[in-house]
């Protein structure tokens, strides 16, 4: 249970619940969504601590993902929280990006959960629909990640010539494809399947091996390994 402050600054909360020495002590999963938005926001104003600020608006926005997927000028000007805190917190979302980037880069192995989390970071923001491919080597370590086709909130035009062409130019032996549903669901859909089907019979011509197919939805991400569906592709 979080302790309620709200009015107080945060020098006058118990050492305990100060989220700076909460993270210290417990680790950054301890601290609730707005406990780490204070920390990027660094004070509050008359009558609201940075805490009741970020409490304000997670509120205002329904939850983090909506307030985070801002573009930097609209989270700057949103209540007022200025430029260089909205420039901290996208710049705190790039890092997480980045790092999760080249854990799934050194691995020796290819980790579907690792993977997974990566693509759901690199695409889950999106309000419309975003075709990407993590290019991969013989050994399945990843050489690139590229968005190769954007569109709109029920769907991208994916085309199966440039999928090819970025494969030979990244002379990847093995790829892995992700798309986002804006919708949230994460559920491959028929179109979703004979797409997959498609470009696999078209890379096999030029000996790529397509590994996987995920599907990012709201904090859900679906594989087509994990389910089956690699192997259980419509003929075309």
């Amino acid at each position: 249970m979080i302790a309620d402050h709200g009015g107080m600054t945060i020098r006058d909360w118990p050492l305990s619940e100060r989220p700076r020495e909460k993270l210290a002590e417990r680790g950054a999963g301890a601290l609730s969504d707005a406990e780490l938005l204070a920390l990027f926001i660094g004070s509050g104003r008359r009558g609201a601590n940075a805490v009741d600020v970020g409490r304000e608006l997670l509120s205002q926005r329904g939850s983090l993902r909506s307030l985070l997927d801002q573009e930097l000028s609209a989270l700057a000007a949103h209540a007022g929280l200025g430029l260089a805190t909205a420039a901290r917190l996208h710049a705190a979302l790039e890092l997480g990006r980045r790092y999760l980037g080249d854990k799934v880069k050194r691995s020796r192995s290819l980790n579907p959960n690792a993977c997974g989390e990566y693509l759901k970071s690199r695409l889950a923001g999106y309000p419309y629909e975003v075709f990407a491919c993590l290019f991969l080597d013989i050994r399945h370590r990843v050489i690139a990640f590229e968005e190769l086709a954007r569109g709109s909130i029920s769907g991208a035009e994916v085309s199966i010539r440039e999928v090819v062409r970025r494969c030979l130019a990244n002379n990847a032996a093995c790829v892995i494809f992700a798309h986002n549903h804006p919708s949230g669901i994460a559920e491959a859909s028929p179109d979703d399947r004979e797409l997959t089907q498609r470009l696999k019979q078209a890379l096999r011509m030029i000996d790529v091996k397509v590994l996987d197919h995920f599907i990012i939805g709201f904090g859900k991400v679906l594989s087509f390994s994990e389910k089956g569906l690699m192997d259980d592709l419509p003929f075309i």
